[in-house]
């Protein structure tokens, strides 16, 4: 019998006739499956790529669409060409003098017309407005001379032409208004300080780590060039979509991050690589958020440095961000810092680098409580690192380095228990010395 329903289903594939579907089970029927390791695998949810709120170069992803009142941005005209790509730029600041040269060429044409100097012109006695303009092109020409002030000395105006006069004196102001606003913004776009944030660095990853017995979120700000940003200030946002009690939904709502406003560190000295850390105490949006909720929440973190350039004074902006899936949990940043005969050193080569640390898996709220009864118990769960340091590139891919040595290898297995399991001793979560001798 199977090999009848077989041979007749070949015959069908071969006449081209299309095998009944098998029928769908149902939704309840198909979710329940063996839980299997083959199956865990199939059936585990994936995040799916998140789009960014602020793209790691800073560029906001948002667009404007559907604006009804555009005159707006003509009342700001400035502002509006400044805000121009630099080819829309170059194309509005030709055609504007073009314009302007034409026009003032037409109502020179204009008044030799009406004088009869193009009939007349080359009569003997004739005194015309404009000596030697005969034609559209020479009062075109006449017209670039006046504005540009180039004066070649063939074309000139005469003292009998009160018309002419008062056309010269309004090219001549109006001139000078068009070149007021048409080189302002071409200077205002070559000095605008956009370009000085691209010296400015953050790191590739935010780490989440224990600092001084508070959970704390980290990341690192570097400044390339040897000339500093004065008055340096940070801030960051978390960009998370909220439902409110009454069932509002707020998509992208903002919600501020303290790293220091209330004390002073959001103000910066940036000359060498910093770390900003924000302490993750009942005032912050993650004091209840354990390891395992931090990697199913859907949120962005946008940082934002700003300060003025001290070459030329004015205001510059760097931001950057890092979502849910750049946030790693019980990892510190490595250091840059050395120190060499008569100067610090920074290396860069390290910027991105972090490495695995001893932090609990649990939240900030209930590490604090623990922490209040006394030493950390034994029942703490500790995300144990693995005994190598880790290396993340641009693609945030992680390649191995050096091993820990065998004194610190015997020392963390003094420290209590196997790797991922609890570990007892409030001792774990203290900093290793660091070995180029920094003070902590």
């Amino acid at each position: 019998m199977a090999g009848d329903s077989r041979v007749l289903m070949d015959h069908n594939m071969e006449i081209g006739v299309t095998p009944a579907q098998v029928k769908k089970l149902p939704k309840h029927l198909r979710e329940a499956q063996i839980s299997t390791e083959r199956t865990h695998l199939i059936s585990d949810p994936v995040k799916k790529p998140r789009q960014r709120y602020v793209q790691k170069d800073g560029k906001c992803n948002v667009h404007h669409g559907n604006v009804q009142e555009t005159y707006r941005y003509l009342s700001d005209l400035f502002t509006t060409l400044v805000d121009l790509r630099w080819r829309l730029s170059l194309f509005i600041f030709t055609l504007v003098y073009i314009v302007n040269w034409l026009f003032f060429g037409f109502l020179w044409w204009l008044i030799a017309l009406i004088r009869g100097d193009l009939v007349h012109a080359d009569e003997e006695g004739w005194t015309p407005c404009v000596e030697n303009l005969n034609s559209f092109v020479s009062a075109f020409l006449f017209s670039i001379e006046t504005e540009t002030t180039i004066g070649y000395g063939y074309r000139v105006i005469t003292e009998k032409c009160p018309e002419g006069i008062i056309l010269l004196l309004v090219q001549a102001i109006l001139g000078s208004i068009v070149n007021a606003m048409m080189v302002g913004c071409m200077f205002v776009k070559i000095s605008q300080p956009k370009n000085r944030a691209e010296t400015l660095m953050f790191s590739h990853n935010a780490v989440i780590s224990v600092r001084d017995n508070k959970m704390c979120l980290m990341f690192r700000v570097g400044d390339l060039r040897n000339s500093h940003i004065v008055e340096a200030s940070i801030r960051a946002k978390l960009i998370r979509s909220q439902q409110t009690k009454e069932g509002e939904f707020i998509p992208l709502n903002q919600t501020d991050i303290n790293i220091g406003f209330d004390t002073g560190d959001d103000r910066l000295f940036l000359v060498s690589p910093l770390i900003i850390s924000h302490e993750i105490n009942h005032k912050s949006p993650f004091w209840e958020m354990t390891m395992a909720q931090i990697e199913k929440e859907e949120f962005e973190i946008v940082v934002i440095l700003e300060g003025m350039v001290e070459a030329t004074g004015m205001t510059c902006q760097a931001r950057s961000s890092y979502l849910d899936t750049e946030v790693l949990w019980g990892y510190r940043f490595t250091p840059v810092l050395s120190l060499e005969k008569g100067f610090y050193e920074v290396d860069y080569n390290n910027f991105h680098d972090v490495y695995e640390t001893n932090t609990p898996t649990c939240s900030a709220k209930e590490l604090a409580a623990k922490l209040r009864e006394g030493p950390l118990l034994p029942q703490l769960s500790l995300r144990s690192p693995e005994p190598k340091m880790h290396t993340f590139d641009s693609l945030n891919r992680m390649s191995e380095q050096d091993p820990l040595s065998p004194d610190e290898d015997k020392e963390e297995r003094d420290l209590g228990g196997d790797r991922g399991e609890t570990n007892g001793s409030a001792a774990a979560l203290e900093d290793p010395p660091l070995a180029d001798g920094l003070p902590g």
